[in-house]
């Protein structure tokens, strides 16, 4: 089941589209986790993202199963596991995109 997630997160990391040069990154942000099913308050979900990007930084989080953890503890009531790694598998490549190895390496990390 881990797998699988994973797997739908690093997908999602294909699918993600390039921002044009003039769109507000928070915008199509919050457009993309509308189609995963996360709605809410736009700057409230790009804290979030901006928020597990600076947690991996500074060391706080040490992988993308640690950053997904803090994710979903900020997701709504009743957001699955599953939307908490596609959330990341979009805030990635919106807000810190040299981390997106993360996802990659827990995909391929053994059960």
């Amino acid at each position: 089941m881990k797998k699988a997630i994973l797997a739908v997160a690093v997908a999602g990391l294909a699918l993600a589209t390039p921002a044009v040069a003039h769109a507000d990154v928070d915008t199509d942000f919050s457009n993309s986790l509308q189609t995963i099913g996360v709605y809410g308050q736009k700057d409230y979900n790009a804290w979030i993202a901006k928020i597990a990007c600076e947690r991996i930084d500074r060391g706080v989080d040490r992988d993308a199963f640690a950053s997904a953890t803090f994710v979903g503890r900020q997701l709504p009531k009743g957001s699955t596991t599953e939307q908490a790694w596609k959330f990341l598998g979009l805030a990635y490549p919106a807000y810190c995109p040299a981390h997106q190895a993360l996802l990659q390496m827990a995909a391929e990390k053994p059960a």
